[in-house]
């Protein structure tokens, strides 16, 4: 009977792995390493580290991701004088696989991990850990301030303050640990562009936006609820067509700060002036109520609907986005979760579990249906190869002539958007790229004019 028993519960685990996409949605790697730039260098300098997870493993209850916490994606430089580099983080990180509303008071997001994406990266809230000091009347915490007493009333928001120092995938290091505090799209890909980093390093991030399509699940939260990109379903039962999900949260009128959006009278923070933009502290928000739209979001930033992933339907954040795909307050989760906080990373597991090896290929040619986009078209001395949506097999791309001699060879790895072919050496004519996973391909042509 016990035997039976075993038996029993290993089927159900193991049914429970092909379909939760908490065990099965993670991106697993354990050969490609990761890359970085130097300031002033825009060649790629190799670190060494694995990108992606490198194991995954879960319980009935639980499920624990192993990561290294680098990206596919080249990061860095960080131009704000910030001295960190990315380097491997060894985590794991323990979420639960059957999260729960929390119907007590709502737990805040609070400084570093908040979650993770399905790249192993680090996921963080709005805050960069400089508030403002009411007993100095200056910025206090964070580098070069001295630190914060007490709790303080106002909250430096990460996104408006330190965008000069974030590279062009919208990441950064808190000492060695990288990490996304908003959409981890590249600023290039952007419709209207706030940055210039991606000039002269490489445009790249672990999706694309594609406002056709349903975003991808691009993470997890600390409560075990899952994040996707900017846009959905319009409607919470799957209806109504893709639009973009909104934040409830709207800049307040106000000159001065002294009072909360619910009234509160804090300490004073700073006046609003260009020093201290409207934006420049989290407060400066106040959330609205939109109870005849559906696409925007709660308090959490977040709400209850239909998926591809869950069709019948969970609690999900929306990594939110202004009608120019820049970010907007809260971004990804917050300031509270909606569900108990239980994740968190562990430095062991303390049940037993089963590994969970990810299949190979996919079952389906979704690269027929993927957004690809050679620009420019004609080219005269670099081509870009985009992938609309999240790339989750590695994939090859090639350059042929029209006789059908392979010129050129890169790829797209998993949690990478866009790979790049040099053509100054390559003659004019036209030429077709090929995009295959090894299973599946689809081809698309492209004139080198020069």
């Amino acid at each position: 009977m016990k035997k039976l028993f075993t038996f029993l519960l290993f089927v159900a685990l193991m049914a429970n792995a092909q379909t939760n996409p908490a065990i099965t949605k993670w991106l697993q790697n354990t050969t490609v390493t990761g890359n970085y730039y130097m300031s002033g260098n825009s060649t790629a300098i190799s670190n060494g580290v694995l990108v992606n997870c490198q194991q995954v493993r879960y319980s009935a209850a639980n499920v624990y991701v192993n990561t290294a916490g680098m990206p596919a994606y080249k990061v860095g430089p960080y131009l704000d004088g910030n001295p960190n580099q990315a380097g491997n983080q060894n985590a794991i990180f323990k979420l639960s696989l059957n999260p729960a509303q929390n119907t007590g008071t709502p737990t805040a997001t609070s400084g570093g991990n908040i979650g993770i994406f399905i790249n192993g990266v680090a996921m963080f809230d709005f805050r960069d850990g400089v508030a403002w000091s009411t007993t100095a009347n200056a910025p206090c915490g964070g580098p070069g301030n001295p630190p914060c007493a007490g709790t303080p009333a106002w909250y430096r928001d990460a996104i408006v303050a330190e965008r000069p120092g974030f590279d062009c995938s919208k990441g950064h290091p808190a000492g060695t640990n990288y990490h996304h505090h908003q959409n981890p799209s590249a600023f290039d890909m952007d419709l209207v562009v706030l940055s210039t980093i991606c000039n002269l390093y490489d445009a790249d991030g672990l999706y694309t936006i594609d406002a056709t399509q349903h975003s991808p699940l691009i993470g997890f939260a600390y409560d075990g609820f899952p994040v996707y990109g900017a846009y959905g379903y319009a409607n919470v039962d799957g209806t109504g067509g893709i639009t973009r999900m909104k934040s409830g949260y709207e800049l307040r009128n106000i000159t001065v700060r002294t009072h909360y959006a619910d009234g509160t009278d804090v300490s004073d923070g700073p006046a609003v002036s260009t020093t201290y933009p409207l934006g420049y502290y989290r407060e400066d928000y106040g959330w609205v109520s939109h109870p005849t739209d559906p696409s925007y979001l709660d308090e959490h930033n977040g709400r209850f609907c239909i998926t591809p992933e869950y069709p019948n339907g969970i609690y999900c954040y929306f990594a939110t986005v202004d009608a120019n795909h820049n970010s907007t307050y809260p971004y990804l989760i917050g300031p509270t979760y909606y569900g108990n906080k239980t994740g968190a990373k562990v430095t062991t597991v303390n049940e037993t579990t089963t590994v969970y090896a990810a299949l190979l290929g996919i079952s389906d040619n979704l690269l027929e249906k993927a957004t690809v986009k050679i620009v420019p078209n004609p080219a005269s001395d670099l081509i870009a190869i985009q992938i609309g949506g999240l790339v989750a097999d590695d994939l090859k791309v090639e350059l042929y002539d029209v006789l059908g001699k392979l010129v050129k060879s890169t790829a797209i790895n998993k949690g990478q958007s866009i790979a790049y072919f040099d053509v100054q050496d390559v003659y004019n004519g036209t030429y077709f790229i090929k995009i295959s996973d090894g299973k599946n391909s689809v081809a698309k042509t492209v004139i080198i004019r020069k």
